[in-house]
Protein backbone atom coordinates (compact mmCIF):
# COMPACT_ATOMS: atom_id res chain seq x y z
CA UNK A 1 0.00 0.00 0.00
CA UNK A 2 1.55 3.14 -0.95
CA UNK A 3 0.04 4.88 2.32
CA UNK A 4 2.89 7.86 2.20
CA UNK A 5 2.12 8.61 -1.02
CA UNK A 6 4.74 6.52 -2.84
CA UNK A 7 3.63 6.25 -6.36
CA UNK A 8 3.57 2.44 -7.67
CA UNK A 9 4.50 0.77 -11.42
CA UNK A 10 1.45 3.03 -12.39
CA UNK A 11 2.86 6.03 -11.68
CA UNK A 12 -0.16 6.53 -8.64
CA UNK A 13 -0.54 6.09 -5.35
CA UNK A 14 -3.01 5.65 -2.33
CA UNK A 15 -3.15 9.81 -2.22
CA UNK A 16 -4.39 9.78 -6.04
CA UNK A 17 -7.93 10.75 -6.89
CA UNK A 18 -10.21 9.43 -9.41
CA UNK A 19 -10.28 12.42 -11.44
CA UNK A 20 -6.24 12.31 -11.16
CA UNK A 21 -6.27 8.67 -12.69
CA UNK A 22 -8.29 9.65 -15.43
CA UNK A 23 -7.01 12.98 -16.04
CA UNK A 24 -6.98 13.52 -19.81
CA UNK A 25 -8.92 10.00 -20.28
CA UNK A 26 -11.84 11.16 -22.82
CA UNK A 27 -14.43 8.62 -22.23
CA UNK A 28 -17.19 10.26 -24.71
CA UNK A 29 -18.71 7.06 -26.42
CA UNK A 30 -18.66 4.76 -23.35
CA UNK A 31 -21.56 3.41 -21.36
CA UNK A 32 -21.55 2.58 -18.13
CA UNK A 33 -23.61 0.85 -15.31
CA UNK A 34 -22.11 2.10 -11.82
CA UNK A 35 -24.13 -0.44 -8.56
CA UNK A 36 -24.46 1.35 -5.83
CA UNK A 37 -24.07 5.13 -6.87
CA UNK A 38 -25.76 6.84 -4.90
CA UNK A 39 -23.85 7.28 -2.17
CA UNK A 40 -19.84 7.01 -1.37
CA UNK A 41 -17.28 5.75 -3.80
CA UNK A 42 -20.09 4.69 -6.18
CA UNK A 43 -21.47 8.57 -6.40
CA UNK A 44 -17.87 9.85 -6.64
CA UNK A 45 -17.26 6.67 -9.49
CA UNK A 46 -20.34 8.17 -11.43
CA UNK A 47 -19.29 11.64 -11.13
CA UNK A 48 -15.90 10.95 -12.62
CA UNK A 49 -17.08 8.55 -15.29
CA UNK A 50 -19.52 11.38 -16.56
CA UNK A 51 -16.86 14.15 -15.69
CA UNK A 52 -14.79 11.93 -18.63
CA UNK A 53 -17.72 12.03 -21.08
CA UNK A 54 -19.54 8.44 -20.24
CA UNK A 55 -23.20 8.14 -20.26
CA UNK A 56 -23.35 6.70 -17.01
CA UNK A 57 -26.45 4.51 -15.58
CA UNK A 58 -26.93 4.84 -11.83
CA UNK A 59 -27.99 1.34 -10.47
CA UNK A 60 -29.61 2.23 -6.95
CA UNK A 61 -31.69 1.00 -4.57
CA UNK A 62 -32.62 4.28 -3.22
CA UNK A 63 -34.37 6.11 -6.19
CA UNK A 64 -34.72 9.50 -4.36
CA UNK A 65 -30.80 9.58 -2.91
CA UNK A 66 -29.84 8.26 -6.61
CA UNK A 67 -32.07 11.35 -7.47
CA UNK A 68 -30.37 14.23 -5.22
CA UNK A 69 -26.74 12.55 -6.68
CA UNK A 70 -27.70 12.92 -10.09
CA UNK A 71 -29.01 16.26 -9.72
CA UNK A 72 -25.45 17.30 -8.03
CA UNK A 73 -23.47 16.20 -10.81
CA UNK A 74 -25.73 18.10 -13.24
CA UNK A 75 -25.13 20.51 -11.32
CA UNK A 76 -21.15 20.72 -11.95
CA UNK A 77 -21.35 19.02 -15.41
CA UNK A 78 -24.50 20.39 -16.91
CA UNK A 79 -23.85 18.05 -20.17
CA UNK A 80 -23.09 14.77 -18.18
CA UNK A 81 -25.25 12.08 -19.70
CA UNK A 82 -26.43 10.21 -16.48
CA UNK A 83 -29.85 8.21 -15.70
CA UNK A 84 -31.35 6.20 -12.48
CA UNK A 85 -32.73 2.96 -12.52
CA UNK A 86 -33.99 0.88 -9.31
CA UNK A 87 -31.73 -1.86 -8.60
CA UNK A 88 -31.93 -4.02 -5.36
CA UNK A 89 -28.63 -6.54 -5.32
CA UNK A 90 -30.39 -8.66 -2.46
CA UNK A 91 -33.13 -9.63 -4.63
CA UNK A 92 -33.20 -11.81 -7.67
CA UNK A 93 -35.77 -10.38 -8.78
CA UNK A 94 -34.82 -7.18 -9.06
CA UNK A 95 -31.55 -7.90 -10.27
CA UNK A 96 -33.45 -9.80 -13.38
CA UNK A 97 -35.99 -6.94 -13.79
CA UNK A 98 -33.19 -4.30 -14.02
CA UNK A 99 -30.68 -6.55 -16.16
CA UNK A 100 -34.35 -7.20 -18.37
CA UNK A 101 -35.26 -3.19 -18.74
CA UNK A 102 -31.43 -2.41 -19.45
CA UNK A 103 -31.61 -4.62 -22.19
CA UNK A 104 -35.17 -3.76 -23.60
CA UNK A 105 -32.91 -0.08 -23.91
CA UNK A 106 -31.37 -0.72 -26.39
CA UNK A 107 -28.27 0.93 -25.04
CA UNK A 108 -24.65 -0.77 -24.95
CA UNK A 109 -22.59 -1.95 -22.16
CA UNK A 110 -19.17 -0.83 -22.31
CA UNK A 111 -18.30 -0.48 -18.75
CA UNK A 112 -19.75 -2.66 -15.28
CA UNK A 113 -19.09 -1.05 -12.40
CA UNK A 114 -20.14 -3.77 -9.61
CA UNK A 115 -19.42 -1.29 -6.60
CA UNK A 116 -22.30 -2.03 -4.09
CA UNK A 117 -21.82 -3.42 -1.36
CA UNK A 118 -23.16 -4.04 2.48
CA UNK A 119 -20.62 -4.88 5.63
CA UNK A 120 -20.50 -7.07 8.47
CA UNK A 121 -23.94 -6.95 9.15
CA UNK A 122 -25.81 -8.79 11.86
CA UNK A 123 -26.59 -12.27 10.27
CA UNK A 124 -29.78 -11.45 8.37
CA UNK A 125 -31.14 -13.37 5.10
CA UNK A 126 -32.05 -12.01 1.79
CA UNK A 127 -35.02 -11.71 0.20
CA UNK A 128 -34.36 -15.06 -1.63
CA UNK A 129 -33.31 -16.80 1.95
CA UNK A 130 -29.76 -16.75 1.57
CA UNK A 131 -27.39 -15.06 4.09
CA UNK A 132 -27.16 -11.15 3.26
CA UNK A 133 -23.63 -9.87 2.67
CA UNK A 134 -22.79 -13.16 0.17
CA UNK A 135 -26.11 -12.61 -1.54
CA UNK A 136 -25.91 -9.19 -2.21
CA UNK A 137 -21.96 -8.87 -2.49
CA UNK A 138 -21.55 -11.79 -4.69
CA UNK A 139 -24.71 -13.21 -6.02
CA UNK A 140 -26.23 -10.63 -6.82
CA UNK A 141 -23.38 -8.96 -9.00
CA UNK A 142 -22.86 -12.57 -10.48
CA UNK A 143 -26.78 -12.49 -11.75
CA UNK A 144 -26.02 -9.32 -12.76
CA UNK A 145 -22.74 -9.96 -14.74
CA UNK A 146 -24.37 -12.83 -16.12
CA UNK A 147 -27.66 -11.02 -17.49
CA UNK A 148 -25.82 -8.15 -18.71
CA UNK A 149 -23.21 -10.03 -20.81
CA UNK A 150 -24.41 -10.79 -23.70
CA UNK A 151 -24.95 -7.29 -24.09
CA UNK A 152 -21.65 -6.21 -23.45
CA UNK A 153 -19.97 -8.70 -26.43
CA UNK A 154 -22.61 -7.33 -28.45
CA UNK A 155 -21.27 -3.73 -27.66
CA UNK A 156 -17.76 -5.50 -28.09
CA UNK A 157 -17.84 -6.77 -31.41
CA UNK A 158 -19.89 -3.73 -33.15
CA UNK A 159 -17.51 -1.19 -31.65
CA UNK A 160 -14.38 -2.93 -31.57
CA UNK A 161 -13.79 -1.66 -28.34
CA UNK A 162 -12.91 -3.10 -24.93
CA UNK A 163 -15.76 -3.78 -22.27
CA UNK A 164 -13.99 -4.31 -18.71
CA UNK A 165 -16.13 -5.45 -15.75
CA UNK A 166 -15.17 -4.23 -12.30
CA UNK A 167 -15.66 -6.04 -8.77
CA UNK A 168 -15.34 -4.12 -5.80
CA UNK A 169 -13.82 -6.25 -3.53
CA UNK A 170 -11.54 -5.45 -0.45
CA UNK A 171 -8.23 -6.45 1.86
CA UNK A 172 -11.28 -7.33 3.79
CA UNK A 173 -11.17 -10.89 1.68
CA UNK A 174 -7.94 -12.00 3.49
CA UNK A 175 -10.13 -12.15 6.59
CA UNK A 176 -12.65 -14.69 5.20
CA UNK A 177 -13.72 -18.33 6.71
CA UNK A 178 -10.51 -20.31 6.72
CA UNK A 179 -12.02 -22.15 4.42
CA UNK A 180 -12.64 -19.86 2.17
CA UNK A 181 -16.14 -19.70 0.97
CA UNK A 182 -18.71 -22.23 3.10
CA UNK A 183 -20.73 -23.55 0.49
CA UNK A 184 -22.48 -26.20 3.12
CA UNK A 185 -22.92 -23.73 5.51
CA UNK A 186 -23.93 -19.84 3.68
CA UNK A 187 -26.72 -19.81 5.82
CA UNK A 188 -25.45 -21.38 9.24
CA UNK A 189 -26.03 -18.85 12.12
CA UNK A 190 -24.74 -20.77 14.56
CA UNK A 191 -21.50 -19.90 12.96
CA UNK A 192 -21.56 -17.06 11.48
CA UNK A 193 -19.28 -13.98 11.76
CA UNK A 194 -19.91 -10.76 10.16
CA UNK A 195 -16.18 -9.89 9.14
CA UNK A 196 -15.50 -13.22 8.38
CA UNK A 197 -18.88 -13.54 6.19
CA UNK A 198 -17.65 -9.84 4.37
CA UNK A 199 -14.34 -11.40 3.57
CA UNK A 200 -16.31 -14.44 2.60
CA UNK A 201 -18.36 -12.17 0.12
CA UNK A 202 -15.43 -10.12 -1.29
CA UNK A 203 -13.30 -13.12 -1.52
CA UNK A 204 -16.17 -13.93 -3.79
CA UNK A 205 -15.18 -11.06 -5.68
CA UNK A 206 -12.08 -11.81 -6.88
CA UNK A 207 -12.79 -15.48 -7.52
CA UNK A 208 -15.38 -14.32 -9.71
CA UNK A 209 -13.64 -12.21 -11.88
CA UNK A 210 -10.92 -14.60 -12.14
CA UNK A 211 -13.32 -17.40 -13.67
CA UNK A 212 -14.94 -14.99 -15.76
CA UNK A 213 -11.85 -13.76 -17.51
CA UNK A 214 -10.97 -17.61 -17.80
CA UNK A 215 -13.96 -18.39 -19.57
CA UNK A 216 -13.83 -14.67 -21.79
CA UNK A 217 -10.22 -15.37 -22.99
CA UNK A 218 -11.79 -19.30 -23.87
CA UNK A 219 -13.88 -17.33 -26.01
CA UNK A 220 -11.71 -15.16 -27.34
CA UNK A 221 -14.05 -12.25 -26.39
CA UNK A 222 -12.66 -8.66 -26.14
CA UNK A 223 -14.04 -7.81 -22.82
CA UNK A 224 -11.64 -7.75 -19.21
CA UNK A 225 -12.60 -8.75 -15.92
CA UNK A 226 -10.76 -7.61 -12.58
CA UNK A 227 -11.44 -6.63 -9.43
CA UNK A 228 -9.47 -4.20 -6.77
CA UNK A 229 -9.59 -2.91 -3.04
CA UNK A 230 -10.34 0.52 -2.95
CA UNK A 231 -9.22 1.34 0.29
CA UNK A 232 -9.48 1.89 3.80
CA UNK A 233 -12.65 4.70 3.77
CA UNK A 234 -14.77 6.34 6.54
CA UNK A 235 -17.97 5.34 4.86
CA UNK A 236 -21.30 5.06 6.52
CA UNK A 237 -20.42 0.88 5.81
CA UNK A 238 -18.94 0.76 9.03
CA UNK A 239 -22.42 1.90 10.34
CA UNK A 240 -23.66 -1.82 12.25
CA UNK A 241 -20.13 -1.60 14.45
CA UNK A 242 -20.66 1.99 16.30
CA UNK A 243 -16.83 1.27 18.12
CA UNK A 244 -15.22 0.92 14.70
CA UNK A 245 -17.26 3.87 13.08
CA UNK A 246 -16.07 6.30 16.03
CA UNK A 247 -12.49 5.00 15.86
CA UNK A 248 -12.11 5.66 11.71
CA UNK A 249 -14.13 8.77 12.46
CA UNK A 250 -11.69 10.21 15.24
CA UNK A 251 -9.04 9.14 13.18
CA UNK A 252 -10.11 9.17 9.72
CA UNK A 253 -7.61 11.99 8.44
CA UNK A 254 -4.67 10.74 9.16
CA UNK A 255 -5.24 7.38 8.28
CA UNK A 256 -8.23 6.84 5.76
CA UNK A 257 -8.80 7.53 2.61
CA UNK A 258 -11.38 10.05 1.32
CA UNK A 259 -13.80 9.46 -1.15
CA UNK A 260 -12.18 10.86 -4.09
CA UNK A 261 -9.32 8.67 -3.57
CA UNK A 262 -11.45 5.79 -2.27
CA UNK A 263 -12.76 5.78 -6.00
CA UNK A 264 -9.67 6.42 -8.02
CA UNK A 265 -8.76 2.86 -8.44
CA UNK A 266 -11.88 1.84 -9.72
CA UNK A 267 -12.02 4.83 -11.82
CA UNK A 268 -8.20 3.82 -13.19
CA UNK A 269 -8.75 -0.13 -13.76
CA UNK A 270 -12.18 1.02 -15.45
CA UNK A 271 -10.84 3.57 -17.97
CA UNK A 272 -7.00 3.90 -18.17
CA UNK A 273 -5.09 2.62 -20.97
CA UNK A 274 -2.71 1.37 -19.05
CA UNK A 275 -5.26 -1.68 -18.34
CA UNK A 276 -6.07 -2.62 -21.68
CA UNK A 277 -6.19 -6.10 -22.00
CA UNK A 278 -5.25 -6.74 -18.54
CA UNK A 279 -7.47 -9.24 -16.88
CA UNK A 280 -8.18 -10.99 -14.06
CA UNK A 281 -5.61 -9.18 -11.79
CA UNK A 282 -6.20 -7.79 -8.72
CA UNK A 283 -5.60 -4.18 -7.89
CA UNK A 284 -4.80 -2.02 -4.78
CA UNK A 285 -4.11 1.89 -5.32
CA UNK A 286 -4.08 2.28 -8.50
CA UNK A 287 -1.37 -0.75 -9.22
CA UNK A 288 -1.13 -4.36 -9.52
CA UNK A 289 -1.39 -5.95 -6.37
CA UNK A 290 -1.45 -10.01 -4.72
CA UNK A 291 -4.45 -11.10 -3.20
CA UNK A 292 -4.65 -14.21 -1.00
CA UNK A 293 -3.89 -17.33 -1.96
CA UNK A 294 -7.71 -18.57 -1.77
CA UNK A 295 -8.48 -15.57 -4.04
CA UNK A 296 -5.87 -17.68 -6.86
CA UNK A 297 -7.16 -20.63 -6.40
CA UNK A 298 -8.77 -21.64 -9.72
CA UNK A 299 -10.55 -24.81 -8.41
CA UNK A 300 -12.32 -22.81 -5.55
CA UNK A 301 -13.29 -20.19 -8.07
CA UNK A 302 -14.68 -23.10 -10.60
CA UNK A 303 -16.79 -24.63 -7.80
CA UNK A 304 -18.01 -21.29 -7.11
CA UNK A 305 -19.02 -20.59 -10.24
CA UNK A 306 -20.70 -23.81 -10.29
CA UNK A 307 -22.64 -23.26 -6.56
CA UNK A 308 -23.60 -19.77 -7.72
CA UNK A 309 -25.01 -20.66 -11.09
CA UNK A 310 -27.25 -23.20 -8.93
CA UNK A 311 -28.59 -20.60 -6.51
CA UNK A 312 -29.11 -18.18 -9.12
CA UNK A 313 -31.14 -20.12 -11.49
CA UNK A 314 -34.66 -19.24 -11.53
CA UNK A 315 -37.06 -21.57 -9.45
Amino acid sequence: MWIFGWKGPSGFSARSTAEEVTQGIDASGLTAVVTGASSGIGAETARVLALRGAHVVMAVRNMEAGQNVKETILKEIPSAKIDIMELDLSSMSSVRKFASDYVMSGLPLNLLINNAGVMATPFMLSKDNIELQFATNHLGHFLLTNLLLETMKKTSSESNQEGRIVNLSSMGHNYAYRDGIRFDKINDESEYNSIQAYGQSKLANILHANELTRQLKEEGVQITANSLHPGSIATNLLRHHSFINALASSIGTYVLKNVPQGAATTCYVALHPQVAGVSGKYFSDSNIAKPSNLAQDAHLGKKLWDFSVKLTEPK
